[in-house]
């Protein structure tokens, strides 16, 4: 079985709101109020490190939340909710990040020039939790758009590959490809960032 990654919010032992969710249907606002209060933190966790700045993801969290009114409607009660608000949220942020056409430069073409030496996802999960959360956030604002969001989906909200494919609208073989090159760039950044501040501190 998978290690659970920081910042998941599908943790073990959390149980589905299965009635929230069913009164929230019906309008109940206390329904919502406790969904909020249940989910927004990690979502706004997963929005921070989609998106480029802390008011982008205060905005789309926000916004999500108000979507769900209309999309809950469309929630299967036989899947996970936590997997189900991940998927809104990851389509949300995408959304936002090709209205800006935020650093589509790197996200097409030359695919033949993706590095193959990239580091072992469990040696990038070290990696990662030896950088605080703002060198993380740093680090992937150096991505592009596209390698930036399959790397929070896969790793912030465990969506398998098909999922990814379909909320960035590419083929399935092509999120094998992003990842390799976003793991790829991210270990960069975060070793590129640790030699500046040794160098800073030097």
């Amino acid at each position: 079985m998978e290690t659970p990654r920081p910042g998941r919010m599908n943790a073990p032992g959390i149980k589905e709101p299965t009635e929230a969710i069913a009164r929230a249907r019906t309008g109940d606002a206390e329904a919502w109020g406790e969904l909020y209060r249940e989910h927004a933190p990690a979502i706004f966790r997963f929005c921070r490190r989609a998106l480029p700045t802390r008011e982008d993801a205060e905005d789309a969290t926000m916004e999500i939340f108000m979507k769900l009114k209309d999309k809950l409607v469309q929630y299967d009660a036989t899947r996970s909710f936590s997997a189900w608000l991940y998927k809104v949220s990851a389509n949300h942020c995408w959304d936002m990040l090709r209205r800006r056409k935020i650093r589509q430069d790197k996200e097409t073409g030359d695919l033949e020039n993706v590095p193959l030496e990239h580091p072992d996802p469990s040696q990038l999960d070290q990696l990662i939790e030896q950088r605080t959360s703002e060198e993380v956030r740093k680090a992937l604002d150096k991505l592009g758009g596209r390698a930036r969001m399959a790397l929070v989906m896969r790793y912030y909200s465990d969506m398998s590959y098909d999922e990814i494919a379909d909320a960035l609208g590419v083929r399935r073989a092509f999120v094998g490809v992003v990842l390799l090159r976003a793991r790829h760039e991210l270990r960069q950044a975060l070793e590129g960032n640790e030699a500046l501040a040794a160098g800073g501190a030097s």
